[in-house]
């Protein structure tokens, strides 16, 4: 090993080790988003229905994709922002899912300035724990829950659109672990 002396203190911060993805608002809001589907799902869709697969699929993927690239972006910022890219499709095709149940039932879509679809708004903006909603959703109809997850999915998607950019820029400044491996071997011979 010659004069080079290995700190285990430095080596840590060569490589980003937190990735509490849990902290992330979006992961939250995507959390509430699987818990309320999950709910809905057995509740007000026939039994056999692939759709109960598909949506369930499709806000798990929400989730575990936030989680998934949280975790490979310690390596691969590359990768952290296709699966968070991943999580906005997923987030997309379950957003065409509620909106189908409504269409085709005959139910309610809530406009945006639509006093329900305000209050949802603000409440969903502050609340970011899956258990309010697991609580909450048991009182309410199946077209008032598909509009509350249809706020949250929008609310997670500009959530997510952020995030993306701020990765990106992230990246354009620091570059990824191959930029950081560069800038570490050129320290350790200085």
């Amino acid at each position: 090993m010659g004069n080079e002396s290995f700190n285990i203190e430095e080596d840590k911060s060569f490589i980003r080790q937190d990735a509490d993805y849990h902290k992330l608002l979006a992961f939250q809001k995507a959390e509430c988003i699987y818990d309320i589907t999950y709910y809905f799902v057995h509740n007000f869709l026939q039994k056999g229905d692939r759709t109960i697969d598909q949506m369930l699929q499709a806000a798990r993927s929400g989730k575990q994709n936030i989680a998934e690239g949280s975790v490979d972006g310690i390596t691969s910022k590359e990768m952290e922002i296709k699966l968070l890219n991943v999580n906005r499709g997923s987030l997309h095709e379950l957003l065409l899912d509620y909106e189908d149940y409504l269409r085709v039932r005959g139910l309610e879509q809530w406009k945006i300035n639509d006093p329900r679809c305000i209050k949802t708004r603000i409440f969903t903006a502050k609340h970011n724990d899956s258990a309010i909603y697991r609580e909450k959703i048991k009182e309410r109809s199946d077209e008032t829950i598909a509009n509350i997850a249809i706020t949250l999915i929008h609310q997670c998607e500009v959530m997510l659109k952020g995030l993306i950019e701020w990765k990106k820029k992230e990246f354009v400044k620091n570059g990824g672990i191959r930029e950081e491996m560069t800038r570490k071997r050129k320290r350790s011979f200085m």
